[in-house]
């Protein structure tokens, strides 16, 4: 029998690892039909979703499901379910649904922080109505915000070629290992190989607040922003841009600062702010830790809920 040469190992290696990922989750993916009723018409649309917890609840998109009336759960095993909205964010652009029925598959979610650009992902989904269908790529960079529906910026968006389409919308990309990494969320067309996810770290806090109050109540600075490491050990959050009128733009945020502090609290990514930005902190002042042009600066801000 003839060796395999170093190249075909390397493509058997890579086949295994999107075909063992894909298998792995596949049992956790569902396509979703909706229908949104507008007065005597009805629209109708699809789109994906993953579950996260053995008694029925799934995440998506909150534009898939955001006003609808009727929402019909698929699985990989041919079983269809109706669904019931829990919650559904328009500001992150996700949403948690659930169906009756409990020992469902969970999918395992991963740690969206351990990406690096480059790092290999698997997209799955029902584009175009096409169930269970797998693409693969990589991320292709991080740290790139989204304008939501809503007119807020999502930050900390992951970009990836792996191939999404109409459908793709709310089903997850994972890792090599087949755990969540993100929830697919948009295309840029005419582009292609130009696609995002949410973070799995955000959806993961998201979805916790939809469970527990149907909604997620935050604090809002007015700022757009990114993960930036400061050195091997730390990282923050660097702005950059700040909307006028705002609560970071009456604090004299400035464009280029680097946020690592609030309230108190160390700051080291996007999804530290976003949990420090809680109900609680709406209308009360507080300190926010800047670095700006190398030297560390204080200054009052107060949330407004956005």
């Amino acid at each position: 029998m003839e060796k395999a040469t170093p190249d075909a190992q390397l493509l058997d290696a890579y086949s295994a690892a999107v075909s063992g990922a894909a298998e792995r989750l596949n049992p956790s993916v569902v396509h979703l039909a909706v229908v949104k009723r507008e007065g005597l018409r009805a629209q109708r649309g699809a789109g994906s979703g993953f579950v996260f917890t053995a008694n029925g609840y799934i995440i998506t998109n909150s534009h898939v499901v955001h006003g609808a009336s009727s929402i019909e759960a698929t699985f990989a095993d041919g079983r269809s379910l109706k669904a019931e909205l829990v919650g559904d964010d328009p500001h992150t652009d996700l949403a948690v649904i659930r169906v009756k029925a409990d020992g469902l598959a969970a999918a395992q979610l991963g740690d969206s922080a351990a990406l690096k650009p480059g790092s290999l992902v698997i997209a799955m989904g029902s584009p175009l109505g096409f169930q269970t269908t797998v693409t693969a790529g990589v991320v292709s960079a991080l740290g790139r915000s989204l304008r939501s529906e809503s007119g807020r910026l999502i930050d900390d968006v992951i970009q990836t070629d792996a191939a999404l389409n109409p459908g793709n919308s709310g089903g997850p990309l994972a890792n090599s290992r087949g755990e969540v990494v993100g929830v697919n969320t948009a295309i840029i067309l005419p582009a292609q190989g130009i696609c995002f996810a949410i973070p799995v770290n955000t959806a993961k806090w998201v979805a916790g607040e939809l469970i527990r109050s149907g909604r997620v109540r935050r604090g809002w600075l007015g700022i757009a922003a990114q993960d930036v490491r400061l050195d091997r050990e730390t990282g923050g959050v660097l702005v950059v841009g700040v909307e006028p009128d705002s609560p970071a733009g009456s604090a004299g945020v400035e464009e280029g600062d680097v946020l690592v502090g609030f309230g108190g609290k160390s700051v080291k990514s996007t999804d530290d702010l976003h949990r420090a930005l809680t109900e609680d902190a709406i209308g009360a002042s507080a300190r926010l830790d800047v670095v700006r042009e190398g030297r560390r600066e204080a200054v009052s801000i107060t949330p407004r809920e956005g």
